[in-house]
């Protein structure tokens, strides 16, 4: 588990860690992982915050299989990672707005 303090990209300004935050979600390592979550950053990343960076770059520490429950099923979504942004993660609405 990740600890609260835990910034490895605190240094960067805010435009350069969406950028690198929109690289990371294409690579993630599965390729279930690579469409939802870049579909999902490539749609929304203008609008996130430094908060939101953080919370993305915690949650890719994670483990890919328990994060692909997280997100497909809601398995077990740990409280760090539960609310808005996985909720909208969830609804993979995103991805079917990408296909048309």
């Amino acid at each position: 588990m990740v600890t609260p303090d835990y910034n490895p990209h605190g240094e960067l300004d805010l435009e350069n860690r969406k950028r690198r935050l929109l690289f990371r979600s294409w690579h993630r390592g599965i390729k279930e992982l690579d469409l939802i979550f870049g579909n999902f950053v490539e749609a929304n990343h203008a609008s996130f915050t430094h908060e939101d960076c953080e919370w993305f770059e915690k949650l890719y520490e994670e483990q890919d299989h328990e994060i692909l429950g997280w997100v497909t099923s809601g398995e077990n979504v740990p409280q760090e990672f539960q609310g808005a942004l996985m909720d909208r993660l969830q609804k993979l609405d995103f991805m079917i707005l990408k296909a048309k």
